[in-house]
């Protein structure tokens, strides 16, 4: 059996090696856990990896966390699940902090415009990448298009549009498929305790936050965790809604401010979500300085991350059921073809707001698509921009690498 001691030192060195999104993460867990260590066969690891897809949240910590649940129980789930995320939670909020105290100085802007660059690169890789694997699928192509044009034209609220795409592959899918037959283990009825400890534990802040009087973090709670339970398909889809609500429904952030939250995540380890916290944090800071920029962060890792610890406690012990559900892959077919258009318009959406300086909405009914003032093109963002698509594709540089490249390129153009 694996001893906790191991399990701990494991995830650790996980969490602090962990750079490079949900594919370099995944890639490292197999690594160290199938490769080096042998404690999963293969087929396991790639059945969990598969059940993990099927779930709201970052993919790569619950599949740490189901790592561990699998060799040491919920303890051992806890210790995997918290050391992937906490290194990174660590060295976001300092870098929150420093941002929001130094972020207007000309040097900083500077240094930031060569990061957004590398964001719209990054999030256009994104896209590609999976736009190769979805629209081959029968009728994904119409369904991200659907998806596109209901964020980008009609500005519909992102949980419908990933619903509609839910509901048109369940609809569209026999419940169960001709001469098939499945292994049905025990009923999920079995585990029903972990529902309301773990939920209890979820909305135990909010509910503190709004008896203390603490509107702006119950506010946070409540969206985060609304983004919790919406957010399948990976960080990109969920940054569509998320700057849909804390930038042009809520104002917490400007537009520029979400573009480098991302660029400020891509540079730490652990998942990628993590950038919900540092607009958590920045959105506190603006209101109450550090004291509430650390609590609006606690906040949201905690109704970002107490979620994904209670899928995976509730649903593990069900993985063949679950992953022997046609529908159930169906709907996840369907949602990933709408989170092809969801990134489609988060990638619009970056570079309108770092390569113009003006953009228009005009108005023809319910359409209001958002379109670039042309003369207002920044050349220097373009540059920047095309600098790291080249790193980053035909070159194979790193993420930090190109990040480090673009910045400095950046601050020194700023410097003239």
């Amino acid at each position: 059996m694996t001893s906790l001691s191991q399990l701990f030192l494991t995830f650790l060195r996980i969490g602090l090696l962990s750079f490079g999104g949900p594919a370099a993460q995944i890639a490292l867990l197999h690594r160290e856990i199938v490769e080096d260590r042998g404690w999963l066969t293969e087929r396991q690891y790639l059945q969990a990896l598969s059940f993990c897809m099927l779930l709201p949240g970052p993919e790569a910590m619950q599949l740490a966390t189901w790592v561990g649940w699998r060799l040491r129980g919920t303890l051992g789930g806890l210790i995997a699940g918290g050391l992937f995320v906490l290194p990174g939670a660590l060295v976001i909020a300092g870098l929150a902090l420093a941002y929001a105290s130094f972020g207007a100085r000309p040097e900083v802007t500077g240094l930031m415009l060569g990061v957004k660059a590398t964001v719209i690169a990054l999030v256009a890789q994104a896209l590609l990448r999976l736009g190769r694997k979805v629209l081959t699928r029968r009728g994904a192509p119409l369904i991200a298009l659907a998806a596109f044009a209901a964020l980008y034209v009609l500005h519909l609220p992102f949980p419908l549009v990933v619903g509609a795409a839910a509901l048109v592959g369940w609809l569209g899918t026999p419940a169960t498929p001709a001469g098939e037959l499945h292994p049905v283990p025990a009923p999920v009825t079995d585990r029903l305790w972990v529902w309301p400890l773990w939920v209890g534990l979820w909305f135990a802040p909010m509910v503190l936050a709004a008896l203390a009087g603490q509107d702006l973090l119950y506010d946070i709670g409540m969206l985060f965790s609304k983004l919790a339970v919406f957010s399948f398909g990976g960080a990109y889809a969920v940054l569509a809604w998320l700057a849909q609500e804390a930038v042009t429904a809520r104002g917490w952030l400007e537009p520029a401010q979400m573009a480098d939250a991302l660029g400020l995540a891509e540079t730490t380890p652990g998942p990628l979500i993590l950038v919900t916290q540092f607009v958590g944090m920045i959105t506190g800071f603006a209101a109450g300085g550090w004291p509430l920029a650390l609590a609006a962060g606690a906040m949201v890792l905690w109704v970002t991350f107490i979620p994904c610890f209670l899928w995976i406690f509730a649903f593990a012990p069900h993985l063949e059921r679950l992953l022997a559900r046609p529908r159930l892959q169906a709907m996840l077919d369907a949602i990933t073809a709408a989170v092809l258009g969801v990134i489609a318009n988060l990638a619009l959406w970056f570079a309108l707001h770092v390569l113009f300086a003006e953009t228009r909405m005009p108005s023809f009914g319910p359409i209001a698509p958002e379109l670039p003032v042309l003369a207002s093109l920044q050349p220097v963002a373009l540059a920047l921009t095309l600098l790291a698509a080249l790193l980053l594709g035909p070159l194979r540089r790193s993420v930090p690498l190109t990040l480090a490249v673009t910045a400095l390129s950046s601050y020194a153009v700023s410097l003239y």
